[in-house]
This record gives structure tokens, C-alpha cells and sequence, in this order.
């Protein structure tokens, strides 16, 4: 089965539930200051849209909570619990998962050999194992046997979403430009699954997305990030609706 919270769903008491908080973090590369005391938090059964220009920091703010590129200060908890300073492979055993930017997809390898390094089978026929993915991506059930570097850009994304839920149980997704470089059409394929996996399998997403309006439009809740400090936090459709901040913050009108 696709490893995904079976936490339900209880209305008003499980989106209060404070799943992951980012309090007062400062990261670097280097010595590059990136993040200065950003904080966030996201509630069980959102998603979570976290928006800005190119280079505002939002894939660090990824990588901090992934534990890729850790912070020099402040704290990270997962259900209360901190995870700032644990390996990545610890922070995905803790349910948290990362699909990053351009994919990253094994393009040597088929569809389903993707499948199976993620949900570390080896070479066991356990192909009955991936159904459940199958169903949700019919399109990779058509490509099993196909090489993932000859797939276009959407099919690789649907790969890359669906190796992320294998593995250890999945609390929340950790998206990072899931629309790059796709056709209008594929963007909304896109869409559709990052709603879909929300509202049936329960998976809370922070979606950092270039494409603020298709953001925007899936999220509940939203925070505008500009030159690694938050520079707005509101409901998604508040900020949506606020044609004067969309082009301030992020050049769209």
C-alpha cells in the first residue's frame, strides 16, 4: 500500500492540529545568510503554499525542514517533536517527504525499478505492492517497463510524487515546483493530484510553487516569502483576492 497517514480526517480538531513548526530558524550556505528567523506552521490536513520570487529562499526553507541544509539556530518540530539536527533518512522516518525540483527521477532506470528503490523491495516480485499507486497514476501503470528519462516532464512528475509516498508512512508532502517547465494542460493533471492526495489519502503538502495562482488555488493557507524573511501570511484566497499584494509581492497582475 502507499505508505500515507491513515490519521482521519475530524473536521474543525484535526485542522488545529499543528503538524510541523518552523519557529525563528536562520540558515546559511556558507556564509551567505539565506533564512533570518523565518517561522511557519502547518496544520494536519492543510496545504500550504509558500510563494516569493525566484531566490526569495523557498527551496532552503525545504531543505531546513528536510534537514538537507540544516539551520544554524532556532527550532523545527513535527507533532511536537524536534527534528532540527536529525539526518534526512531520520526526518523521512518521521513521515516527512520531499519531492524536489526538476524531479530527480532515475532516468536510467524503468518506472517501476523507481518504485522499488523507494519502496525498498529490491528485486522481490512485489509488484502487487504498487496497485494502489497504479490506480492513482494510471498513466505510470502504462509505463511500468519504460525508462523514466524517456517520459516527458509530467509523466517524470507523477513519478517523482508517487516515489515519494513509498516508504516509511507519509504525514506530510514537501513539493518543490511541481508545474516547472510544463505545458498548461499538465499543470492542471498536476494539480488535480496534489488535490487529490490532500483530500482522499489525508496528506498534508507545503507546496512551494512559482506559479502563485495554481498555488494559491489549491492551498488553505498561504505565506509570501521575500529575501528570506515572510513578508505576509494570510488565508490562501485572501491573498488571492488581493490583486494589489499579488503584484507587489510577486509580480503578477
Amino acid at each position: 500500500m502507499v505508505a500515507v497517514s491513515e490519521t482521519p480526517a475530524t473536521g474543525q480538531q484535526a485542522a488545529a492540529e499543528e503538524l510541523i513548526a518552523v519557529d525563528s530558524i536562520n540558515t546559511y550556505y556558507g556564509q551567505s545568510h539565506i533564512l533570518f528567523d523565518l517561522s511557519l506552521s502547518i496544520d494536519r490536513g492543510e496545504i500550504v503554499a509558500l510563494v516569493g520570487r525566484n531566490g526569495a529562499g523557498k527551496t532552503t526553507t525545504l531543505r531546513s525542514i528536510m534537514g538537507l541544509t540544516a539551520p544554524a539556530d532556532g527550532t523545527i518540530t513535527k507533532s511536537g517533536d524536534p527534528i532540527q539536527g536529525l539526518e534526512p533518512y531520520e526526518i523521512r522516518k518521521r513521515g516527512i517527504s520531499w519531492v524536489p525540483e526538476e524531479r530527480r527521477v532515475f532516468g536510467g532506470l524503468t518506472v517501476e525499478e523507481n518504485l522499488r528503490l523507494a519502496a525498498n523491495t529490491g528485486d522481490r516480485d512485489q509488484s502487487d505492492e504498487f496497485g494502489e499507486i497504479y490506480d492513482r497514476f494510471p498513466r505510470l501503470d502504462e509505463r511500468r517497463d519504460q525508462k523514466s528519462g524517456t517520459m516527458s516532464g509530467g509523466e517524470q512528475q507523477m513519478l517523482a510524487i508517487a516515489r515519494a509516498l513509498l516508504g516509511p508512512e507519509t504525514d506530510i508532502l514537501l513539493l518543490d515546483e511541481p508545474s516547472e517547465g510544463l505545458a498548461p494542460q499538465i499543470v492542471d493533471d498536476v494539480a488535480e493530484i496534489i488535490r487529490e492526495l490532500n483530500e482522499e489519502s489525508d496528506v498534508t503538502i507545503l507546496l512551494v510553487e512559482q506559479n502563485a495562482e495554481m498555488a494559491l488555488e489549491l492551498a488553505d493557507h498561504a505565506y509570501v516569502l521575500e529575501n528570506g524573511r515572510i513578508v505576509h501570511d494570510s488565508p490562501a484566497t485572501e491573498l488571492l483576492e488581493d490583486r494589489e499584494a499579488m503584484e507587489s509581492y510577486l509580480g503578477v497582475k
